[in-house]
């Protein structure tokens, strides 16, 4: 007789199709590719674990230069102006309150500015 090891085996490959339960064609069906789509997939999720924080900073920074240049200054003033006038708000706060409370924005730029004119 053979040996299969068949219940550790079905657990094993059970495992891999239950990680790819939502990929499309083959790659849900059968074991070789799936452990290949199971694989790439965790190399994106790692990779993009790091992208999505880059993403996110891009898209506050954008906010936050639409705001600040609709109260006539630029982006990279701005933040000279924020570190002079020591207004310690990071950029997801920042672009946040530019977004939604355009009035409290305009007075953190207007304190800004003035940090930047006494200097």
């Amino acid at each position: 007789m053979r040996a299969t090891n068949n219940p550790a085996s079905r657990r094993r490959r059970k495992k891999v199709l239950e990680l790819v339960a939502g990929h499309r064609g083959s790659h849900h069906r059968l074991i070789k590719t799936a452990k290949q789509s199971a694989d790439h997939a965790g190399v994106y999720a790692y990779r993009d674990r790091k992208v999505r924080k880059r993403e996110f900073r891009k898209l506050w920074i954008a906010r936050i230069n639409a705001g600040v240049r609709a109260n006539g200054l630029t982006y990279s003033r701005f933040i000279e102006g924020m570190k002079r006038a020591n207004i310690g708000l990071d950029r997801k706060v920042l672009a946040d309150i530019a977004a939604t409370d355009e009035a409290t924005f305009a007075q953190i730029v207007a304190q800004a500015k003035a940090a930047l004119d006494v200097a």
